[in-house]
């Protein structure tokens, strides 16, 4: 007998993130080809006429897992029965817009849609927060859903993992699915460290690859602290000015892969979420960082027992002051 199908609601439904998320997600991309899908698209009201067109679309792919779109401007609505939220569309942050007009503009849109969420959702939903601040507007989604576990609002720090290993393939001259054990700590932002002291890459520690590679152990260390940990952090930034537009593709990829691994799990391998933190680490409780991850289907669990070096434990402890700083603008909100 065929599974029930599993509602997935889409925020910014209409935007291109949104657009590059449903074709891929109704093919069976995400969940398997053994799980139906029922597509809700929440967008404003000056969104809705391109979220429409998208439903025309995939109407006319005919998708044999895709059991209906609906769409609303309403998150009760949208949100109704909901058992996976991908929370994408955010308010970008304008010419001359403090970060705190930013959190407060981001507020205003996650702190009700997490209130839905916890109205009306499935009692076992998961959310994955994609639009920007991340990882401080899942703290706010997970704070306004009464009711939801905060552990079920994870924010998406899988493009950055991707990122990371996508450099050290072409430094390395390595098939990308050969890198293991990379990690993202803190939060999504220039802050962010991706961490190559635990990964290997063909069974090799990629420090010592590179160090073989670039001429010794200083040159390596030297080349992931000039090079690649300022590449990894402003790689959006580096794919606006050269294609005029921030990424689309790579970000509809990564939260796809986000959802996949924490539902069937991820085989024992590690990657990177952003979770709520229960102190792992020394990161504040409650806060939601980015950690090293493994998932059985069950959610992400976080990585404990890594030695975290002089330099990794500086550069953790900085961004994570970043996330204390906005969690602490959004409490001065009333928001938390």
């Amino acid at each position: 007998m065929a599974s029930a199908p599993t509602t997935v609601t889409i925020t910014g439904a209409g935007g291109q993130i949104g657009y590059a998320l449903l074709f891929r997600i109704a093919a069976g991309d995400m969940l398997g080809a053994d799980r139906p899908v029922r597509l809700r698209l929440l967008e404003i009201p000056q969104g809705m006429r391109a979220a429409e067109g998208a439903a025309l679309e995939l109407q006319d792919c005919a998708f044999p897992l895709l059991h209906g779109v609906e769409l609303s401007d309403d998150p009760r609505v949208a949100f109704d029965g909901c058992g996976i939220a991908m929370l994408v569309g955010a308010r970008p942050r304008g010419p001359g817009m403090e970060r705190a007009d930013l959190l407060a503009a981001n507020a205003g849109i996650f702190g009700p849609q997490g209130a839905a969420i916890g109205e009306v959702a499935a009692d076992d939903v998961r959310a994955v927060v994609v639009g920007n601040p991340a990882n401080t507007n899942a703290l706010i989604a997970a704070a306004s859903a009464a009711g939801v576990p905060a552990d079920r609002f994870t924010a998406l720090t899988r493009l950055d993992h991707n990122r990371a290993v996508g450099q050290l393939a072409e430094a390395l001259d390595a098939n990308p699915g050969d890198v293991r054990g990379v990690a993202i700590w803190g939060n999504h932002s220039a802050t962010q460290f991706p961490d190559v002291a635990h990964a290997a890459v063909g069974g090799a520690p990629v420090v010592e690859a590179l160090a073989e590679r670039l001429g010794g152990h200083d040159a390596a260390l030297a080349w992931l602290d000039d090079v690649f940990i300022p590449r990894v952090a402003k790689r959006g930034a580096e794919i606006i000015e050269v294609r005029g537009s921030s990424s689309v593709a790579s970000a509809a990829n990564a939260a796809i892969e986000h959802v996949r691994d924490e539902q069937r799990g991820t085989g024992g391998a590690t990657t990177s979420a952003a979770v709520v933190s229960r102190g792992e680490y020394d990161v504040p409780e409650g806060l939601v960082c980015s950690f090293p991850v493994t998932s059985d289907g069950a959610g992400y669990r976080i990585v404990e027992g890594l030695a975290l070096d002089d330099r990794s434990r500086a550069r953790l402890d900085a961004s994570v002051a970043e996330l204390v700083a906005e969690r602490d603008a959004v409490r001065a909100l009333g928001v938390l």
